[in-house]
C-alpha cells in the first residue's frame, strides 16, 4: 500500500532519534551541522557552521563533500525547515552507513522560535 509523505516521516521518525533545541544549542561547535533545506532557505539564514546538502541529492552528495569526508562516524545534527526533510534524510544516512546521525526536533523553525543563534551564509 503506498504512503503519504506524512506517513513517511512518521514511519520515519520511528527509526531515527530526534533531539531538542537545548540540546541541539550545547552541540554546536562540536558537531556537524547538516542543513537539508533547499539553497534559497538555507541562504536565508542558517544555524552556525552549517553546510547545505539539499535532501533531494544528499546520497548522491555527501560522501564528495569535503566537510563529510572519512568522517561516516561522527556525530551529524541534521535539520530542515520542520523536521520532515530533516527524519527522512537521517533514515536515509543510517541506510548509507553514517553512524550518528539526529534529526532537529521541530526544524529551523522551531530553533528560531526558541532562540537559536541564526548566521546568513558567506
Amino acid at each position: 500500500m503506498a504512503m503519504t509523505a506524512m506517513e513517511m516521516v512518521a514511519a520515519a521518525k520511528q527509526q531515527i532519534q530526534e533531539v531538542d533545541i537545548s540540546t541541539a544549542k550545547t552541540w554546536l561547535g562540536q558537531t556537524l551541522v547538516l542543513d537539508v533545506r533547499e539553497p534559497a532557505e538555507y541562504a536565508a539564514g542558517c544555524l552556525p557552521g552549517a553546510v547545505n546538502i539539499p535532501r533531494g541529492v544528499l546520497e548522491f552528495k555527501i560522501e564528495a563533500h569535503p566537510a563529510f569526508q572519512g568522517k561516516q562516524g561522527a556525530d551529524i545534527l541534521v535539520y530542515c525547515q520542520s523536521g520532515g526533510r530533516s527524519a527522512l534524510a537521517v533514515e536515509t544516512l543510517q541506510k548509507l552507513g553514517w553512524g550518528k546521525p539526529v534529526s532537529l526536533a521541530g526544524g529551523f523553525n522551531a530553533w528560531q522560535q526558541n532562540g537559536g543563534p541564526v548566521v546568513t551564509p558567506a
